[in-house]
């Protein structure tokens, strides 16, 4: 064995025995959570085998994963970036992280024909505000009626809690003997509060409140919201009140045409294939400026 293949060997032995691997980059902050309006660093550290200057590039990704954007290419910052990113060796800081910095970065590192990348997941905490609550003021007994509650700024997303008459709902009220004849549902996550059929028993004051990590919960403004029965007999007197409207104008119609009040039509037609000549004068009568014969010339 010569004594190439032997350093080689061994190199390989004290990779696996510390636990190394080849071509691998590392980061110590795979989960990264910041407040708004500070800095960051992102760590990425890769092994020697890439030689002494690799290339190093990081990517972005939004929360949903569909807006990709690089953060450091070619040896530089994009336009972006480029007045709050530096690239130092081992990492990538932030001067300042905004809530639109939220989400996945990749730290790609290649070289020698190789190439290896770490992923860090940067949240920007923003505390929550006080959501958007849409509660209607009055419904209808028997029928489908929904409250929804949203914070779009909270980072990370907010998840939310309804109240009633200053009670917490809870999120299953059948296990809870003053919830029990109430139907409601409750989603945590989106904010809304479905009454799949709401009754006289769900009339009262509802708000809702949005919590995360980052500060303290905020809520909005109670409403009251009020539940009615259907008025049929409102209903069966609206209907009785058209159909009378309907008559009198038709017994006003009926009364001006006998009157004469409207004009009748003519009922005599004329019968377009018969050809009528106009009317002719009488050859009686005239101012004589014509000649006009009248009987027979005979010489």
């Amino acid at each position: 064995m010569s004594a190439d293949m032997f350093v080689a060997g061994l190199a390989v032995c004290l990779l696996f025995a510390t636990g190394a691997h080849a071509f691998s980059a590392t980061t110590t902050t795979p989960t990264l959570k910041v407040p708004e309006n500070q800095g960051a660093d992102l760590t990425c550290t890769y092994s020697a085998d890439f030689g002494s200057s690799p290339r190093v590039e990081w990517k972005f990704k939004d929360l949903l994963g569909i807006q990709t954007s690089y953060v450091f290419y070619d040896g530089k910052p994009t336009s972006q970036y480029a007045d709050r990113v530096t690239q130092y060796n081992g990492g990538l800081r932030f001067s300042k992280v905004t809530r639109k910095d939220t989400g996945q970065y990749d730290c790609t590192v290649a070289g020698q024909g190789q190439y290896a990348d770490a992923k860090i997941q940067l949240i920007v905490l923003v505390p929550p505000s006080p959501p958007i609550c849409r509660i209607p003021l009055s419904v209808t007994t028997d029928r489908n009626t929904l409250l929804t509650c949203e914070d779009p700024q909270a980072s990370p997303p907010a998840t939310y809690k309804w109240y009633f008459n200053n009670v917490p709902l809870p999120e299953d009220p059948s296990k809870f003997s003053s919830f029990q004849n109430s139907s409601y549902k409750v989603n945590t996550v989106t904010g809304s509060l479905a009454f799949p059929r709401v009754s006289k028993v769900d009339a009262g004051e509802y708000f809702c409140e949005a919590i995360n990590e980052a500060g303290p919960a905020q809520r909005c403004a109670a409403v009251r919201m009020e539940v009615h029965d259907l008025n049929t007999g409102g209903i069966a007197a609206g209907i009785i009140l058209a159909l009378l409207a309907v008559a009198l104008l038709g017994f006003a119609l009926w009364f001006a045409y006998r009157k004469g009040y409207l004009p009748k039509k003519d009922n005599r037609k004329s019968d377009p294939g018969v050809y009528r000549p106009p009317p002719q004068n009488n050859p009686d009568e005239g101012d004589g400026s014509e000649f006009r014969q009248k009987s027979s010339f005979v010489v």
